[in-house]
């Protein structure tokens, strides 16, 4: 697939999703790693506030602030002037109130020429998601474990086990859906029950932890290239082990400095 067939625009992944074609995704912080996915043709790339705990160290994205999101999505924007581009809302910048979320989301766009926004939550926020649609703002929802409720939820934990909850994903995804959602995420749920959800929505599901049924896959970058070593649940799969490399790379490079090797004569000037 070349670069030209990716995705320009929301209103091309229902097409997708009816061809079957399944949509790659990554979250991305900064325009260096940008510039890198967009090459190697990366579909969409998610602007996620797991930033706050991939480069700020928390342990929790709950203390990402907007500001905080529009400085990293700007940069990702510069990186991959292109690629469809979504930024996740942070806690409490869209749940107090629908006048409060529009002008949040309108800034993220106006700031950071983001493609739209994604925020957390089934029914209960599919009027939020409504009023953003209605005032062009694309919105992809995000069910199943939702770091933003980790307190609430238990800790990170698979949901939608029992029955009953099951039914409520798929209930609160088809409220998503019909309130103008562009896509839903679908994070930490039984890969039986995202397929269910699948086949009911015309738009895509993005799993993380959900299983082979969904239209597309995201991870977390980091993650994947192996930089976040202390990390490894059971749906990660690593394709590079970049921790390593860094680690001896700077190694070689203190052995050289220390034993006066570099910088060399071809690394000098007259």
């Amino acid at each position: 697939m070349t670069a030209d067939a990716r995705p320009r625009s929301v209103l091309d992944l229902p097409a997708w999703k009816e061809a079957g074609r399944r949509l790659v995704v990554l979250t991305c912080y900064d325009a260096a790693f940008a510039r890198l996915l967009d090459r190697a043709e990366v579909d969409l790339l998610l602007v996620g506030d797991s930033l706050n705990q991939v480069i700020a160290g928390q342990e929790t994205t709950l203390s990402a602030t907007l500001d905080q999101m529009i400085y990293h999505a700007a940069a990702v924007r510069r990186g991959a002037p292109g690629t469809l581009m979504f930024v996740d809302l942070p806690f409490l910048t869209y749940q107090v109130s629908i006048p409060e979320a529009i002008r949040n989301a309108g800034k993220v766009l106006q700031e950071t020429e983001a493609n739209g926004v994604k925020l957390e939550g089934g029914r209960h926020m599919a009027e939020t998601v409504r009023a953003l649609v209605e005032r062009g703002i694309p919105v992809m929802g995000h069910l199943g474990l939702t770091p933003q409720s980790v307190h609430a939820l238990g800790g990170y934990r698979v949901q939608g086990r029992e029955a009953a909850a099951a039914d409520r994903l798929l209930d609160d995804a088809r409220e998503l859906e019909a309130a103008g959602a562009c896509a839903v995420v679908l994070e930490l749920i039984p890969a039986g029950l995202a397929r269910r959800i699948s086949a009911a929505l015309t738009i895509p599901t993005i799993g993380i932890g959900a299983g082979p049924g969904c239209d597309g896959q995201v991870l977390v970058l980091h993650d994947m290239l192996g930089l976040n070593e202390g990390f490894s649940p059971k749906f990660l799969k690593r394709y590079a082990e970049l921790g390593s490399a860094v680690r001896e790379a700077v190694r070689a490079y203190a052995d050289d400095v220390r034993g006066g090797s570099y910088p060399a004569k071809e690394h000098s000037f007259e």
